[in-house]
């Protein structure tokens, strides 16, 4: 069966970085063109690597215009990578062009209309917007989802086998961090009023949010406080703690969703989790990312894996030893008497941002259902809309 053909509309950093190479590895997904506004180079033997797309994938087409794209009977995979603020209109041109999907021919939806459609995150500005979408796809019987890519990665995919284990008994206390000490992209928000759609939260926070709704479902509550720590006066957010707080049976679950950029640290505090069977402490972030900027390809060996010193700490009121994975080999277990307590290094899983890609193949092809429905990013969304309403009411604001 030939490749599914990918657009992909954007060419920035996204694009190159966190969607090309893992689209390029998957051999049922062929980049077929992208939309880049900008023209052209006229010698592209001179031009600059990463300038332009048709530098970097002569064999791509490349289209100016969005409705170049979705008037390409080629495509038949769109994938959204430009600027947040046009994410919910290109995604509705795109359902609304009503893409051929492909099948087997004895698949029961064979003779089926399905646009397939990825949008990075974060979804959409607001749930509004996300709703909107949602039921257009519905209406349509077409596939939307959302580049909630790092539910692959190798950190939260230890945490959460962990839990799927029960190795930390019932959970009461969770931490997710994703801090960055003085990042040099907040140079460029340079913006003083808020509006949906600005900020870390909706940056770093669309990835941390959305795990946490993944390992614990919908609060019953939000809490949120945002900041603005780069040295300049603004309602948008550079750095937040939002705090999701549960009903029966988990009325004792504190979750916190945490992005801070004053973090003098060399492996940033990543999770933090306490249950009455055990903690485990994380430091580092998913090695996948560096990987790619050092030039290693998804299916190169090792990629994904990070060093033995990044190993999540698991603390458990017992000898842990069952669930220690036998490959890669592990620090031993050590007891300590005064706590009473087991401890050990547990190997991270190896990062597989590929994962998300394979399963959408999997979707178009009719073998598998979406990992990633645009109804759990729009639950992302929905919090952050009401951690906002809970900072300018500086009160705590129950789901609705």
């Amino acid at each position: 069966m030939a490749p599914i053909k990918v657009g992909i509309i954007g060419y920035g950093f996204s694009t190159k970085c966190f969607h090309v190479p893992f689209i390029s590895a998957h051999p049922d997904l062929q980049i077929a063109c992208f939309v880049q506004r900008a023209e052209a180079p006229s010698d592209k033997a001179g031009a600059k690597p990463g300038s332009h797309c048709t530098v970097d994938h002569p064999e791509a087409k490349h289209y100016r215009t969005v409705d170049e794209l979705f008037k390409d009977p080629d495509v038949e995979l769109v994938v959204v990578c430009s600027h947040t603020d046009t994410h919910t209109s290109f995604a509705e041109q795109a359902l609304l062009a009503g893409k051929h999907g492909r099948y087997p021919p004895n698949h029961k939806d064979a003779n089926a209309r399905d646009a397939d459609f990825v949008v990075e995150k974060p979804f959409t500005r607001t749930t509004e917007e996300a709703d909107k979408l949602i039921s257009l796809a519905q209406e349509k019987g077409l596939v939307l989802t959302v580049f909630q890519n790092r539910r692959w990665d190798g950190d939260f995919q230890t945490l959460k086998a962990l839990i799927d284990k029960d190795a930390l008994g019932t959970i009461k206390e969770a931490e997710i961090h994703y801090d960055i000490d003085s990042p040099p992209w907040v140079a460029r928000m340079t913006g003083k009023e808020y509006s949906p759609g600005q900020g870390m939260a909706f940056g770093l926070g669309s990835h941390t949010i959305d795990q946490a709704l993944i390992l614990f479902g919908r609060p019953e509550s939000v809490t949120g406080f945002f900041r603005a720590l780069r040295g300049v006066e603004s309602d948008i957010d550079d750095t937040f703690t939002i705090i999701l707080q549960y009903g029966a049976p988990r009325q004792d679950l504190l979750v916190t969703i945490k992005t801070n950029i004053v973090s003098p640290m060399a492996d940033q505090l990543k999770y933090f989790v306490r249950g009455t069977g055990g903690t485990f402490v994380k430091h580092g972030t998913c090695a996948q990312e560096q990987q790619i900027f050092d030039g290693q390809k998804p299916t190169s060996s090792g990629f994904g894996s990070e060093p033995e010193h990044l190993y999540g700490l698991l603390t458990s009121r017992t000898d842990p030893s069952d669930i220690l994975p036998r490959e890669p080999a592990t620090s031993k277990v050590t007891y300590d008497a005064l706590s009473k307590t087991y401890s050990a290094r547990y190997p991270t899983v190896p990062g597989r941002w590929l994962g998300f890609y394979e399963n959408v193949a999997d979707a178009i092809r009719g073998g598998a259902p979406l990992a990633v429905k645009p109804g759990e990013s729009r639950d992302g969304i929905r919090v952050i809309e009401l951690a906002r309403e809970s900072h300018e009411r500086r009160a705590t604001v129950a789901w609705y």
